[in-house]
This record gives structure tokens, C-alpha cells and sequence, in this order.
């Protein structure tokens, strides 16, 4: 590299200064872009939950995609920072210790759920899976109550001990699956989207 030459922008950086760059906070943003792009699972007028929704990405271009006719309602155990419009909102509650109920206020199921939650992560490859994991199970079952018939799902796991027979759940209740790597994701992430259309 010669002097005064820009250093290559890192991955990450490039991503997060683009998201900025459109207003999203996270460059999580672009997975849920790809996803929309192959699957167009977020239809105008429709109802989306989203959990693990801080700090706001995926919230805030759901809302985009369903328009104000539609609804879109976030859950964290942070707080989502960014501007939401009249049809959305973020609540701040532990999805693992909660249950559905607190939905009931909107009196609707809803059309899609997204999860991108992602835990703590150790650096131990098997004891991440296995949070991610009770994470991705949590999701589903509230997904179960949830969603509507004909629903979508999206769920954020880590690849490990455990990935096939939550498949295989989450094949059990939709018409589809599909198991999708974004191009966005880092090459060495182990993490994976598993997409089930069509709730029975």
C-alpha cells in the first residue's frame, strides 16, 4: 500500500456506514433486505412482529414495507433508537421469561415474525449454538400462538447441536422451508436463517 493511500474499508465498517448512510442504525438491515428480495415475505397492509427488534434495522424497514396501513410491533430487551412511524412500536421485555400474552393488546395475529435475536456469545462454538438455540425455540413458540394462517417466520440461528431437529419443528408447522445464507452475513458466521412460509 503506498502512502497516502485509503486503507481498505473492513467488511463490517463498509456494511454499517452503508445502513447509516439509508438511516438504518445496524447493518442487519441488509439481511432482512435479501430476504425480502427472494422470499417478498412483507406484503403492504400486513402485521409484523419482530423479535430481538433493538436496535431497530429490521423494525424500522418493516414499517416501510407494510405502509401505514399495516402494523408493526418490536420487542427487546433493549430499547430500540430509532424514530418509528404511527405504525409501529418497540416494547422493552425478556422474550425468554414472557409469553404471548402481552400481544393480546393488538387483538390480531399477525402475518409475519421475524427473530434476529442473537445471545451473548462466549467464544465456545457449542455453548453459543445452544443459546441461540433456546432463543430460536422461544420464537417458534410464540409464533405458534402468533402468527396467522398462511404466516411467515424468520429465525436467526446459530449452525450447531441442535440445527436439524429445529428444522425439522419449524418444517412441521409451515408449508415450506427455506434455509438461507445472506451474502451480507460474514463468511465465517455460523449464522443461518431458517424461513417457513405458510403456516398450517
Amino acid at each position: 500500500m503506498r502512502i497516502g493511500e485509503k486503507k481498505p474499508m473492513p467488511w463490517s465498517d463498509h456494511y454499517t456506514q452503508q445502513a447509516r448512510k439509508s438511516g438504518y442504525p445496524a447493518r442487519s438491515v441488509f439481511k432482512l433486505q435479501e430476504i425480502q428480495r427472494k422470499h417478498h415475505l412483507i406484503k403492504g397492509g400486513q402485521r409484523v412482529l419482530d423479535l430481538g427488534c433493538a436496535p431497530g434495522s429490521w423494525l424500522l424497514y418493516a414499517a416501510e414495507l407494510t405502509g401505514d396501513k399495516g402494523l408493526v410491533v418490536g420487542v427487546d430487551l433493549k430499547p430500540a433508537v430509532v424514530q418509528l412511524p404511527k405504525h409501529a412500536a418497540a416494547f422493552v421485555a425478556d422474550i425468554l421469561s414472557a409469553d404471548s400474552s402481552f400481544l393480546d393488546q393488538f387483538k390480531t395475529k399477525f402475518d409475519v415474525v421475524l427473530s434476529d435475536m442473537a445471545p451473548d456469545t462466549t467464544g465456545n462454538k457449542d455453548v453459543d449454538a445452544a443459546r441461540s438455540l433456546a432463543l430460536c425455540q422461544k420464537a417458534l413458540a410464540i409464533a405458534r400462538d402468533c402468527l396467522a394462517a398462511g404466516g411467515s417466520f424468520v429465525c436467526k440461528i446459530f449452525f450447531g447441536e441442535g440445527f436439524n431437529d429445529f428444522s425439522d419443528s419449524v418444517r412441521k408447522d409451515f408449508l415450506s422451508l427455506k434455509i438461507f445464507k445472506p451474502q451480507s452475513s460474514r463468511k465465517a458466521s455460523r449464522e443461518i436463517y431458517l424461513i417457513g412460509m405458510g403456516k398450517k
